[in-house]
């Protein structure tokens, strides 16, 4: 597959129109698949949580396009802490490229720009979690420069959930 130019790569914070885009995203994913819920309409769930997350300052939501064509998401969190004196931290969550468009450089374009977007605002570090059952992203966030320094748990609060 032809890699694309990160230039070529344009960012845009979602709107409530992309939601369907957004959820078939996530639904497109062997994981998600398991969780999300791809229908018309869509659970009133989904429009919930965008207001939600655009209502805050310190929530991004944000697309990644190639002309004019979703190839991505993702959402970026900036959580401020005591540790570390008082910083910043980014969590980079829920990133998913297009299937016709993966391993061609759109998802490192996503980080790169959620990156500077973290340093932008005077963050300390950028974390973000994977699922064990995800090899191939392991290794794609350790191409970055991540590196698996912790070990995250998880306590599902509903009833039947399990990814």
């Amino acid at each position: 597959m032809q890699s694309v130019e990160h230039t070529e790569v344009a960012f845009r914070p979602a709107r409530a129109r992309d939601l369907p885009t957004i959820v078939r995203l996530l639904a497109e994913d062997p994981l998600g698949a398991q969780r999300e819920k791809l229908a018309d309409p869509l659970p009133s769930g989904y429009l919930s949580a965008f207001e939600d997350i655009i209502a805050d300052a310190n929530q991004q939501l944000v697309v990644a396009t190639l002309a004019d064509e979703i190839v991505g998401v993702m959402q970026l969190s900036f959580i401020p802490y005591l540790t570390y004196q008082g910083s910043w931290r980014a969590q980079i969550e829920g990133v998913r490229v297009a299937e016709a468009h993966r391993s061609r450089g759109v998802g490192r374009a996503i980080f790169e720009w959620a990156i500077a977007r973290a340093r932008d605002r005077g963050c300390h570090l950028v974390q973000l979690t994977t699922d064990a059952r995800r090899p191939d992203a392991l290794r794609f966030y350790e191409s970055l420069g991540f590196a698996a320094s912790h070990h995250g748990m998880k306590l599902h609060l509903d009833a039947g959930e399990s990814t």
